[in-house]
């Protein structure tokens, strides 16, 4: 359990990371988030193709694959645009729904365990969330967007732990990046900005950070279940809000650190019970 979390760490560290250089492109580059999404996918494919193992096309043979994968190009795509109208630490505050929806998903349809002691401490890092996002979030156009996002990450995450025995973590990778570039390839083509040195690097750090932290989630998912590793996606927004403060100048208030000291607090107080 204990190499899960720190697998986990890493990849809800990458994740934000990739979307603060997304929210790069489309805040201050004029760069539209349709083409964002589509990149991060499209690259981040061709970044994993010489590494497949056998038997990875098979996988898209499987109508699962396919339906994580689109809960995935929804999230993301819904996400970016979130990003362009809001601050990255209150769109990951609203976004964080999803890993209620996946608890819940996980223990209505895998079966997995529920407990009143996890279930509060979910209630608790959602609570968490609510300090840091606070009344004034309902209604803008970005933080809507966010909370759509967070619904089918939700729903992602509990895919990603139903289809954890179905291929390899790196075949799994390639099937969903793959599918969400052919679902989102005329919207990427029709909306491709000017090429620049800051657009190609800001759109290959969005697509390698993105890539290697879903890798690393898929790895975790393999060595323990949903329900226990939801609480630690709120990690997502401990980085988002450092990434907020040191690439946007947005610094947290005493409200944003006192709710990621009750997101933290129930995060780790979920990974000591047994």
């Amino acid at each position: 359990m204990q190499r899960a979390v720190l697998i986990m760490f890493v990849a809800m560290s990458l994740i934000p990371a990739g979307d603060a250089a997304g929210k790069v492109l489309s805040s201050e580059m004029g760069v539209s988030p349709v083409f964002v999404a589509w990149s991060r996918f499209a690259f981040g494919a061709l970044m994993v193709l010489p590494f497949l193992p056998s038997g990875t096309l098979a996988l898209l043979r499987d109508k699962r694959v396919w339906l994580r994968a689109l809960s995935l190009t929804c999230g993301l795509t819904s996400i970016q645009f979130a990003l362009q109208k809001a601050e990255i630490a209150t769109v990951f505050a609203a976004f964080f729904i999803g890993p209620m929806i996946s608890y819940i998903l996980a223990a209505i349809f895998l079966r997995e365990p529920v407990t009143w002691i996890r279930s509060g401490l979910i209630l608790m890092g959602f609570m968490g969330v609510l300090m840091v996002v606070r009344p004034g979030i309902g209604g803008e156009p970005g933080v809507i967007w966010a909370v759509v996002a967070g619904l089918f990450y939700g729903a992602f995450l509990t895919m990603s732990r139903w289809l954890s025995d179905v291929g390899k973590p790196m075949a799994l990778t390639f099937s969903q990046l793959f599918i969400s570039a052919l679902a989102l390839l005329p919207f990427g083509l029709s909306t491709l900005p000017p090429l620049t040195t800051a657009t190609a690097t800001l759109t290959l750090t969005s697509t390698l950070c993105s890539m290697l932290g879903n890798l690393l989630l898929l790895y975790a998912y393999r060595l323990a279940p949903a329900t226990r590793l939801a609480p630690l996606v709120y990690f997502q927004l401990i980085a988002a809000v450092l990434l907020g403060w040191i690439v946007f100048a947005d610094l947290p208030d005493v409200w944003t650190w006192a709710g990621l000291i009750v997101i933290i607090s129930a995060g780790l107080a979920s990974t000591r019970l047994r």
